[in-house]
């Protein structure tokens, strides 16, 4: 039998942490400073989370950054367990986030716009550990990179 694993996102107190993962959840939603859309908390809170957090439970920093420097240097502000990076990654530098990064998941959020999305999809997941498909829109003036609330247009 296949166990199912739920992430909450849009964690915004360790009171909402701890009742998460008593109910659960195999990891958090931690999300980082993004254009628009709900749910973002401080670096500072994002930290205090991770680290009351234990594992095996794990903890995601959502960033909007778009360059490994910013990322590396996003993740080492906050310690999570995993960078899900919600924002296309400018030159695709995976290896140098798996340099300096040793030990962290990486998760690349495709917005899927086109059949374009699927074949960045494909693209993308030799890259990382997982992809997370979304309904976000980083070509609008202001980009939605998650928590639209939409449903996918298959």
């Amino acid at each position: 039998m296949n166990t199912v694993k739920v992430k909450i996102c849009c964690i915004s107190s360790l009171e909402e942490a701890q009742l998460a993962t008593a109910h659960g959840a195999y990891a958090l939603g931690l999300v980082g400073h993004m254009p628009s859309g709900p749910g973002v908390i401080d670096d500072a809170l994002i930290t205090d989370i991770a680290r009351a957090v234990a594992p095996p439970i794990r903890t995601f920093l959502l960033t909007s950054e778009t360059s490994a420097e910013a990322v590396i240097a996003h993740h080492r502000r906050v310690r999570t367990t995993t960078v899900q990076i919600v924002d296309a990654l400018e030159e695709r530098q995976y290896d140098l986030l798996r340099r300096e990064l040793p030990g962290v998941e990486l998760v690349q959020v495709i917005h899927v716009l086109d059949e374009a999305s699927v074949r960045e999809a494909v693209e993308v997941s030799q890259h990382v550990d997982a992809i997370l498909l979304d309904s976000g829109n980083p070509n609008l003036a202001v980009k939605e990179l998650g928590g639209t609330g939409r449903a996918h247009d298959w």
